[in-house]
């Protein structure tokens, strides 16, 4: 029997309460699925005793430090200074790798705020973002970012804190953007999404943006492909993320794994 190919999982919220049942099980099967090294960004500040609890039982998953901009209503100003205090302690038996998962997310405020509101939650989104990109640079730190409908305004903030690289994880801008994204220093993140076989605009920046810029990642237990569509989302189904991506670009899958696992390896310093 063929061994699989060795991966990294570059988004994986294995934290998340819907893996409490069987996270012994998930991993394992990530392991017989190549699936040695995963990142586990984290979401609010009461979470982050949990991403170390889990990084110290599996030497297998690195976790980063952040507040989500989908939790803005779980997060206070002090966790900023929180953040930091953490990244400053020499306690920490799992090394955090990563400031995130932070970032701006305009989609979540149009389903849940009216106008006046939407305008004062993203600036909230933007305070806690910068703050986050300027600790990431304060502490030598790649960032973890979420830019849903905000790819722009995440590239504005960027530009405005000089920071230091990072990942734009389930990439959705435009090419122009992705372009502008790599000059920062940044990689973008493809997962499930891309399996889907109508895609076509994900498809044709897989095909197009430069193989040095690219990482693999599930985002799970979102964000499913669409094999497993309707099932709950794990590691363990990241091969497919690379078949899909191998395929896209007229390659093998020898050649997506080893340049993308080089690029995650190089920017989490792994």
């Amino acid at each position: 029997m063929t061994e699989p190919l060795p991966l990294i999982d570059t988004h994986v919220h294995l934290d998340d309460d819907r893996f409490d049942v069987d996270r012994d099980d998930l991993v394992h099967r990530a392991a017989d699925c190549g699936v040695h090294t995963m990142i586990m960004p984290a979401t609010t500040q009461a979470r982050w005793s949990k991403l170390q609890i889990i990084a110290r039982r599996y030497p297998s998953v690195f976790p980063a430090i952040g507040l989500h901009p989908m939790f803005l209503s779980d997060h206070q100003e002090s966790d900023t200074n929180a953040l930091e205090t953490q990244l400053s302690s020499s306690n920490q038996s799992a090394a955090w790798i990563a400031v995130g998962e932070c970032g701006l997310d305009r989609f979540v405020l149009k389903q849940t705020a009216n106008k006046p509101e939407q305008a004062e939650q993203f600036a909230q989104q933007i305070f806690y973002f910068e703050a986050q990109l300027n600790t990431a640079a304060k502490f030598g730190l790649p960032v973890i970012v979420h830019a849903r409908s905000a790819v722009e305004d995440v590239i504005r903030s960027i530009k405005a804190c000089g920071t230091t690289q990072g990942v734009v994880h389930s990439y959705n801008g435009s090419l122009q953007q992705a372009e502008r994204l790599i000059d920062l220093g940044y990689r973008l993140g493809f997962g499930g999404a891309i399996t889907h076989p109508r895609a076509r605009k994900l498809h044709q920046l897989v095909k197009t943006i430069p193989l040095e810029n690219l990482l693999l990642e599930t985002d799970a237990p979102d964000q499913t492909g669409h094999t497993h569509r309707g099932q709950r989302n794990e590691p363990a189904y990241l091969p497919e993320v690379l078949q899909t991506v191998a395929s896209l670009r007229n390659t093998t899958i020898e050649t997506v794994a080893q340049q993308c696992n080089e690029n995650a390896a190089k920017l989490f310093g792994l």
